[in-house]
């Protein structure tokens, strides 16, 4: 994902603001996904003024354009974002403090290509994201039955 974020805009058919780039270039760069929130807070560290409803209404174009998906994650209510790439992802997400982990290696793969063999089916893709305890969380678990 060497391209310039103005750059995948343009090419989408959009108009490169200093808002949607900041967006896109925010989300590229995190390892993890990110909520509205979030965005809305980075961008104001860099000094980009922005309110809620731009952060949201950038976000759902660039959800329309394919350049970032939405996740919702069981139970709760944030929707959080990340940047489209080449590979896809999966998330180990914490019950306890909900902190997101990104795998970026599918361990679905064999199990997919054996799925659309034995089905006939043209799978265009799938999305696993799977829930437990952190290790902190885990031992604060373990603690508090003590």
């Amino acid at each position: 994902m060497n391209e310039q974020a103005g750059e995948t805009l343009l090419k989408s058919g959009l108009k490169k603001t200093v808002r949607r780039e900041a967006i896109l270039k925010l989300l590229r760069e995190s390892p993890n996904p990110l909520s509205a929130e979030d965005l809305y807070s980075k961008l104001r560290k860099k000094g980009i003024n922005a309110n809620f409803s731009t952060v949201y209404r950038a976000l759902d174009v660039l959800c329309q354009k394919n350049l970032i998906k939405k996740i919702v994650l069981e139970n709760n209510p944030r929707s959080l974002y990340e940047a489209c790439g080449e590979a896809h992802t999966h998330h180990l997400i914490c019950l306890g403090c909900k902190k997101i982990t990104t795998l970026n290696v599918c361990p679905l793969g064999g199990y997919v290509a054996d799925l659309a063999k034995n089905t006939r089916y043209s799978i265009k893709g799938h999305k696993l994201d799977i829930y437990g305890l952190c290790p902190e969380c885990s031992i604060n678990a373990v603690k508090h039955k003590s």
